[in-house]
């Protein structure tokens, strides 16, 4: 019984202790982007805006949301960067891809003319 109360503060411990340590990495992490963004960066700020950057300040960072349309925002709103498709694909490696995938099933469903898709859908 004298054991109880201790092992019962430690278990509400541990939890709280490593919740903060992960918020502080990744505070870190995000302080990090924030300080290392650079012209042409494509971005996602934290009320879900996405924009290209196109000035730098010390506090600010101007974003292009539109062709011509340039507005200024705190650095803090940045949230992170997005990376294009095309790079992601570059990065895949043959071994990655699954060759039963269902966008195979798609590519193959988009060839069908719309009268072969309706006696498809008739049969099932």
């Amino acid at each position: 019984m004298e054991l109880l109360f201790p092992l019962l503060i430690l278990a509400l411990l541990v939890p709280m202790f490593l919740g903060i340590r992960r918020q502080k990495k990744e505070m870190a992490k995000t302080a990090e982007l924030q300080d290392s963004l650079t012209v042409g960066n494509r971005v996602l700020t934290t009320s879900g805006l996405h924009g290209t950057v196109v000035g730098l300040g010390d506090t600010t960072v101007e974003l292009e949301i539109a062709p011509g349309v340039v507005t200024t925002w705190s650095r803090l709103v940045v949230r992170e960067l997005i990376v294009d498709d095309e790079d992601q694909v570059d990065d895949l490696d043959a071994d990655d891809l699954d060759e039963d995938t269902t966008a195979t099933d798609a590519d193959a469903a988009s060839e069908e003319t719309p009268e072969e898709t309706q006696r498809r859908l008739d049969k099932e």
